[in-house]
């Protein structure tokens, strides 16, 4: 956990008896909850945690593959299930992807959101998606333009994008022209009462 940027590991319990207990005393963030406990299983505990008011947010790490349990999980809100065993890239990116989770609910503060926005924030939770990994082979200007764009709760124009990153206009124009043709953003137009249309761009569906 320590090896990734923004996590801090501030306990590990052995049981639920001693999982509960140490929530109580550290209040976390994120809960890493394993199926099998000794004493009682990790569905149950959570179960009861959320029963008992403000479950800290859990993401499950266990060796059960049985559509029950996983449905189970789901059910109670575990923002994800991860299955035994696994690399450290897949941990590692489920983790982040969870940080800019928290960041941008964070950030977002009281008050409504619209449907982009909370698109945006069910898309963080889902994790990297196969279109991420081309994004490894983007050229670094791309890389930060792309970013941007999926960091938006909006559709952003080439100008916005520009002054964000801090290019020009035609370059911000023509990576995100290749950005749209490689599928990792979406185009659209938007019309006003006179005047060419302004070319917005938003993060593809994963």
């Amino acid at each position: 956990m320590e090896r990734i940027d923004g996590f801090e590991c501030v306990g590990e319990a052995h049981s639920a008896a001693d999982a509960r207990m140490l929530i109580e005393q550290q209040r976390p963030d994120l809960l890493i909850l394993d199926i099998y406990l000794p004493d009682e299983d990790g569905l149950s505990l959570l179960r009861s945690l959320t029963a008992a008011g403000q479950p800290p947010d859990t993401i499950f790490i266990t060796a059960a593959r049985d559509l029950e349990s996983v449905r189970a999980a789901m059910g109670l809100g575990a923002v994800y299930y991860l299955v035994k065993p696994f690399g450290f890239a897949q941990l590692r990116n489920q983790l982040e992807s969870y940080r800019q989770w928290r960041e941008q609910v964070s950030s977002a503060g009281g008050g409504q959101a619209d449907q982009a926005r909370i698109d945006n924030l069910y898309n963080l939770l889902r994790g990297p998606s196969p279109s991420d990994a081309a994004r490894l082979r983007l050229p670094p200007t791309m890389t930060k333009i792309l970013q941007v764009v999926l960091d938006s709760a909006e559709p952003m124009a080439a100008s916005r994008v520009a002054s964000t990153v801090g290019v020009s206009r035609p370059t911000a124009q023509r990576y995100l022209t290749d950005l749209q043709r490689r599928g990792l953003v979406v185009l659209e137009l938007e019309y006003g009462n006179t005047g060419r249309p302004v070319h917005r761009y938003r993060a593809a569906p994963r």
